[in-house]
């Protein structure tokens, strides 16, 4: 299947990256690229949320999810481990994909959010993603995070923020089909 580049989204200084046209029935899956997420505030979490059609903000369509790690720290030390606390169950807050970001000039994340058919009106809209970066406290880490969007509505908005204070970098949406 070949992806088609259809929207980039270049951040800097951004309270949040909202896609809000080309999310439709042209494609059954979108996959959103990260690419240098670098939070302002220290230790935020990279977030989303969707929005179904005509939808008036973010806090509709309940997720319910499961989140895991694996990391490896600068000390040697290692982990692999699941996150209850970033889980969601039937919750409409801003869905975690990567967790306790640095801030400094070298530390970023990056990585992919697939989100599957989101204009069906029959099913619910299963995601999954994976994160890799540069935990708060010099940790290389990575993160995933699978669910679904508990929501037979047509999805058609997307947004992308930190938990806390702004970002920059960029996200870059491909349809696949």
């Amino acid at each position: 299947m070949a992806m088609t580049l259809i929207t980039t989204n270049a951040e800097s200084n951004a309270a949040s990256s909202s896609f809000t046209s080309s999310i439709d029935s042209t494609y059954k899956l979108y996959i959103f690229k990260f690419i240098d997420i670098n939070p302002a505030t220290d230790a935020a979490h990279f977030t989303f949320q969707v929005n179904a059609t005509d939808g008036a903000d973010y806090n509709d369509s309940a997720i319910t999810s499961t989140f895991f790690h694996s990391y490896q720290a600068e000390s040697d030390s290692t982990s692999l481990a699941y996150n209850d606390d970033h889980d969601q169950a039937q919750s409409t807050a801003f869905q975690i994909i990567g967790r306790s970001i640095g801030n400094g000039a070298d530390e970023s994340c990056a990585g992919e959010l697939h989100l599957f058919n989101p204009s069906s009106t029959t099913y619910v809209k299963h995601f999954y993603s994976k994160i890799h970066g540069y935990f708060s406290s010099d940790i290389a880490y990575t993160s995933f995070v699978s669910g679904y969007i508990n929501d037979t509505t047509a999805i058609d908005d997307i947004q992308f923020k930190m938990s806390s204070g702004n970002f920059d970098g960029t996200i870059k949406m491909y349809g696949v089909g």
